[in-house]
């Protein structure tokens, strides 16, 4: 099994700045996205540092761990790096003025064989491909959800709904935050699509199923999910994380060639 990853974000239609971050280390298929918040750019430095951080220590720890870490080993680590990043946001904010308040929602992952160990924070979401079954395996961390979850609204109403982003969990806010982490089976073919509510919020699911299921690159997939998200408003930034899982393929050996093998 090998991962295929490809970022898109943009700034949307009506922002001038872009205060989300995405990136990835292809070495340890490490993937993360943040959606900052605050004001005076803060959201866009928030988000910045949490990518950045993330990236750097996580993705040492897994290059120095190798394929023999498991779920458990990966899982502590993932929280611990994000227990740090939010201690080094925290502190920012509160050393300076321009800062105060900053954080940022955060989805990352680490594909490892046939698994996905995902942690989020927030209302930036992932959602797995798998054939034709669309379906999104991380749930928001929003007073949305929360009214959902408690029979006060139904999903129906929450897509018309005032409250969609008052996030009940971000990074940096506060001087501790609870990372939640699932493990999930990877399977070949599988498509997994990091994004922030730039995209979830301005086109439905059925139509991020639709242009995932259009048969075509990663890339001109990201590339379309962002026109789309622009076209249906383009209220705020968007930033797209695509993984696919897909077969090594095999390299064979001179003599095995020249033998017919």
């Amino acid at each position: 099994m090998i991962y295929e990853i490809c970022t898109q974000t943009d700034p949307g239609l009506t922002r001038d700045n872009n205060e989300d971050a995405v990136t990835f280390d292809a070495a340890t298929n490490l993937c993360i996205l943040a959606d900052g918040m605050g004001g005076y750019n803060a959201g866009e430095i928030a988000s910045g540092m949490a990518t950045a951080f993330i990236k750097s220590e996580l993705g040492r720890w897994l290059s120095q761990a190798g394929k023999n870490a498991n779920a458990k080993e990966v899982r502590r680590a993932m929280e611990i790096c994000v227990e740090n990043a939010n201690h080094s946001i925290f502190n920012a904010a509160n050393s300076n003025p321009q800062y105060s308040g900053m954080g940022t929602t955060l989805v990352v992952g680490v594909f490892q064989g046939m698994r996905l160990m995902l942690g989020h924070i927030g209302d930036s979401r992932c959602y797995r491909l798998r054939g034709t079954q669309f379906q999104q395996i991380s749930k928001d961390h929003s007073l949305l959800q929360e009214q959902i979850d408690a029979g006060l609204i139904t999903p129906e109403q929450a897509l018309t709904s005032v409250n969609k982003n008052l996030v009940t969990r971000a990074l940096g806010v506060e001087d501790a935050v609870l990372l939640e982490v699932n493990e999930h089976r990877v399977e070949l073919g599988d498509i997994y699509l990091m994004c922030s509510d730039g995209l979830s919020d301005m086109i439905t699911d059925e139509a991020i199923a639709a242009i995932l299921l259009g048969s075509k690159s990663l890339d001109q997939i990201a590339k379309q999910l962002v026109i789309a998200a622009n076209n249906g408003g383009g209220r705020d930034n968007i930033s797209v994380l695509l993984t696919q899982a897909k077969e090594a393929s095999v390299k064979r050996g001179l003599l095995s060639r020249m033998l017919g093998k």
